[in-house]
């Protein structure tokens, strides 16, 4: 049941930090918390422990847990980090992919698919996730699995809000196509460089992630 009531939680909490609702530097006190939600305080600290792993909240002996400061060149950094992991995933896949891997990934594409004309951001965002969760398990390589894994959890948030840029499903979901593609047909380099062209930030894919930011990360840089 905690599980459960920090699943609902979290996603509240994320998008408040990210959005600048929480500031850097604000105290994220348990006992209001679980106030505000209507739980105890079991669900509002696995929620908070969560939001430390992803590098949001920091939790400082004493002073109890603090809303993260992170700046443009944090995210640009780990974006840039991110690319290089999904691109080595994608070209291993390409190379070790199974059969029912193959099929398991056509179809998690074809469900994003369904969802490329509509605003069904959260949802399509979740399908995503399978899919690109799918690209690391085909690389069997377990170890590089697990590190792009963390990785994502930590840029979980900002790729969420990603998905809410006009026009972006569609576009995520062309790339996914071409990707999923040069995976299943085993072309490594392509596949390779699809994956890091998707999930790279640059250009007018970087103003527009910019405009998803609230004006605290742009001071952050500076």
């Amino acid at each position: 049941m905690a599980t459960s009531r920090a699943n609902e939680i979290l996603p509240v909490l994320e998008q408040d930090i990210v959005t600048g609702t929480l500031k850097p530097g604000t105290r994220l006190d348990e006992t209001i918390l679980a106030e505000k939600f209507g739980v105890s305080r079991t669900p509002i600290r696995e929620a908070l422990n969560r939001l430390s792993a992803s590098g949001l909240v920091e939790i400082r002996p004493r002073r109890g847990a603090i809303v993260a400061a992170i700046s443009v060149q944090d995210l640009m950094n780990m974006f840039e980090v991110m690319a290089e992991l999904e691109a080595l995933c994608a070209r291993l896949a390409a190379r070790r992919i199974t059969p029912p891997e193959k099929a398991e990934l056509r179809a998690a594409h074809d469900h994003c698919h369904a969802l490329s004309g509509t605003e069904e951001f959260d949802e399509y965002y979740e399908r995503n996730l399978h899919l690109h969760t799918l690209l690391y398990k085909a690389s069997h390589n377990i170890f590089l699995e697990k590190q792009a894994c963390e990785l994502r959890r930590r840029l979980s948030p900002h790729r969420r809000l990603q998905v809410r840029i006009p026009g972006r499903i569609l576009a995520s979901s062309n790339e996914h196509g071409a990707l999923v593609e040069a995976v299943i047909s085993g072309d490594a380099a392509l596949a390779e460089k699809l994956t890091r062209d998707h999930v790279t930030i640059q250009g007018e894919r970087f103003t527009d992630f910019l405009s998803t930011l609230p004006p605290h990360y742009l001071r952050a840089s500076a």
